[in-house]
């Protein structure tokens, strides 16, 4: 007489628990694989990202506006600027893109005059990008 198992193993089936084992392997894996590449991509993204933040701004009289301003991003990265001024209504009166060299520095602070068309009641960094 045959057994089941010894029928099984002439044809080729699997039992079911073995199935289950390799699927659940194969799962596991490919959940390895998306958590290392998440993790990956997280930590690469922040490497090259810039933060910019106004400290302070200054007017200096109705034609421009003194912002003080710092950013960090990654050294050796050279980057430019967007610096706004704005108006009471949120409106933007003045605004200037500015360059800096790369420096070895992770964290650099800056002070820009951006010309205005009008009385500014504010200053601010509108975006920084890396060149």
């Amino acid at each position: 007489m045959t057994t089941q198992d010894m029928l099984d193993e002439r044809y080729g089936r699997r039992s079911a628990a073995r199935s289950r084992r390799i699927t659940l392997i194969v799962v596991i894996a490919i959940a390895a694989i998306i958590v290392a590449a998440v993790s990956w991509y997280t930590i690469n993204d922040k490497s090259n990202s810039i933060d910019a933040e106004a400290t302070g701004f200054r007017i200096a009289d109705a034609r421009s506006v003194s912002v003080t301003f710092q950013v960090t991003a990654p050294p050796g990265s050279a980057l430019a600027c967007v610096i706004e001024a704005d108006d009471e209504q949120h409106g933007i009166v003045g605004w200037k893109v500015v360059q800096y060299p790369a420096s070895s520095a992770h964290h650099r602070a800056f002070t820009e005059t951006v010309p205005t068309v009008g009385l500014a009641v504010t200053g601010l960094v509108n975006s920084c990008w890396l060149t």
